[in-house]
């Protein structure tokens, strides 16, 4: 005696592809979930104690990336300007601008500015700004042309996919150490080249030691 119907068979088989399907589905929706701006914070755009134009200081005055991160060669932290290095310049220009008073503020009472980062690893990750800027990685590469930005915002994801696609492939990315703070910097036609010999050169670790582990989580 048959107790189920033939077409049973036919249900079966469509739910147990219908779950694989929606199963995919899901896993395809959080692999777009995690990799978008909600979860990265890509070009969201961080409220500041003053809202410094990098496409004025940098992309208009010039200003050279060392003299506000001064420690970006020689520590792991690129470093946060002193208010010091703001009133370098204000105490003579817009010195009684409104809009700069909580600078003027900072100084007056050697009380430092609350800045927000915006380029913000999580605490599990090792980062080492000396190393990727001794070793010819240009400051655009990761920031962005921050010389076109009124207001700094993240554009990369900074996921370990984005690092490991430079570290499985330096060649791709790395220029001439004179060249690592050009905001304008464009790699040759011959950059395979130029990287492999660049490589060499800075003396840049195998593949094998830039995707360990250890790299970056410590």
């Amino acid at each position: 005696m048959q107790i189920f119907h033939r077409s049973a068979n036919t249900l079966s088989k469509l739910s147990i592809f219908g779950g694989l399907l929606v199963v995919g589905l899901l896993l395809l929706f959080m692999n777009a979930f995690e990799s978008s701006g909600w979860v990265t914070t890509q070009n969201e755009i961080q409220t500041q104690p003053i809202q410094f134009s990098h496409a004025r200081h940098v992309g208009g005055n010039g200003i050279d990336c060392r003299y506000c991160h001064t420690s970006v060669e020689t520590s792991a932290f690129a470093g946060i300007p002193p208010t010091k290095t703001c009133m370098n310049c204000h105490s003579q220009i817009f010195n009684q601008a409104s809009y700069l008073e909580p600078v003027r503020a900072s100084y007056r009472t050697n009380t430092s500015l609350r800045w927000v980062r915006v380029h913000d690893l999580p605490d599990f990750v090792y980062f080492n700004h000396s190393i990727h800027v001794n070793k010819g990685v240009g400051c655009s590469t990761c920031h962005g042309r921050v010389d076109q930005m009124p207001l700094v915002v993240q554009v990369q994801s900074l996921q370990m996919q984005w690092c490991l696609n430079c570290h499985r492939h330096p060649e791709r990315y790395v220029r001439p150490r004179a060249d690592v703070f050009r905001m304008d910097y464009t790699p040759p036609t011959d950059q395979l080249a130029l990287g492999r010999k660049l490589v060499a050169e800075y003396h840049i670790k195998p593949v094998a030691d830039l995707t360990s582990c250890s790299t970056c989580h410590r």
